[in-house]
């Protein structure tokens, strides 16, 4: 059984800066990019090269570069039988600044993202008989929640990194077998701030009571906090590396951890290999081109 990815492709455009500009402020930066994005795309790259037997479930533009994003996505492995060109639209962009902290600002033009609606998705639905449905929030929700019910009603978990952060109804809520939301995206769907340990487990018992089994609040360079319903949160430490842009930090994370539950590994197992692929993807510049492989992946691990 396969990992469906139903999610976003992006273009991204990205610039260094020493720091943000201001409003109003222009000002020069360095090292322009044109690289491949998308929360859906990334976590799916993510994925497939650390391990996983993957199928993403997507759509592209008729530009010039959708038929190069698509070949990189097969030559990673990947299954993109449904990924479809929509004729008369771009390829999702996202215009992406990084600062010398290695920080991002982002801002997004749907696309061709806009046009997964559920009636795409219905196209496609054989690749909703699957083990694990990975979902983010660049397409619209109510793909994403027929995405889910479909899968879950096939027996599949339902993973949802809820990013961008925005609120959601409870009835998708439901459907959510496990959440990873950073500190921004749990006090979104929360309303309650994750400053500290006692703010993610006041958060996670909040998202567990929405009926989701497992909270995984990813906490930047602290870490993250595991909560399984149940059972007593815990904070577990991430790595330190030099981070210089912290880009598809999160998508690696999932998309890795995916992988490893695919594989079998247990849960906190799983959760340290995709902490190791986001410490590695931070050490490197842009998306897709920040994501590392299993081998990688595992030999940080064996060095800590």
């Amino acid at each position: 059984m396969t990992l469906t990815v139903v999610g976003s492709i992006n273009i991204d455009h990205v610039i260094r800066l020493a720091q943000f500009p201001r409003p109003g402020e222009t000002l020069t930066g360095s090292d322009y990019q044109i690289v491949p994005g998308g929360k859906g795309a990334n976590q799916a790259v993510a994925a497939v090269r650390a391990g996983a037997r993957t199928r993403f479930i997507a759509c592209v533009g008729d530009d010039a570069l959708a038929s190069t994003l698509v070949e990189g996505f097969a030559t990673d492995g990947m299954n993109t039988e449904a990924i479809e060109s929509i004729r008369g639209v771009n390829t999702g962009v996202a215009l992406i600044q990084v600062n010398s902290e290695g920080e991002n600002t982002i801002a997004l033009a749907a696309g061709a993202n806009g046009r997964l609606t559920p009636e795409q998705l219905q196209r496609h639905s054989a690749g909703l008989a699957c083990k694990q449905l990975l979902l983010q929030l660049e397409i619209p929700l109510d793909t994403n929640i027929a995405a889910a019910t479909q899968a879950k009603a096939q027996g599949a978990k339902v993973v949802l990194n809820p990013a961008p952060a925005q609120a959601l109804p409870d009835v998708f809520l439901s459907l959510v077998d496990m959440i990873t939301p950073n500190e921004t995206e749990a006090e979104r769907l929360t309303g309650m701030a994750v400053n500290n340990d006692l703010g993610a487990a006041q958060a996670a018992a909040a998202l567990h009571a929405k009926g989701i089994a497992t909270v995984i609040i990813t906490l930047g360079a602290r870490g993250v906090w595991l909560s399984e319903r149940g059972k007593a949160g815990q904070l577990i430490p991430g790595f330190k590396v030099n981070a210089i842009d912290t880009t598809a930090a999160g998508d690696t994370f999932n998309g890795a951890l995916l992988a490893a539950l695919q594989q079998g590994q247990p849960l906190m197992t799983a959760v340290r290999f995709a902490q190791a692929a986001a410490a590695l993807s931070v050490t490197r510049t842009g998306a897709q081109t920040s994501i590392p492989y299993h081998a990688e992946i595992q030999a940080l691990l064996d060095a800590n």
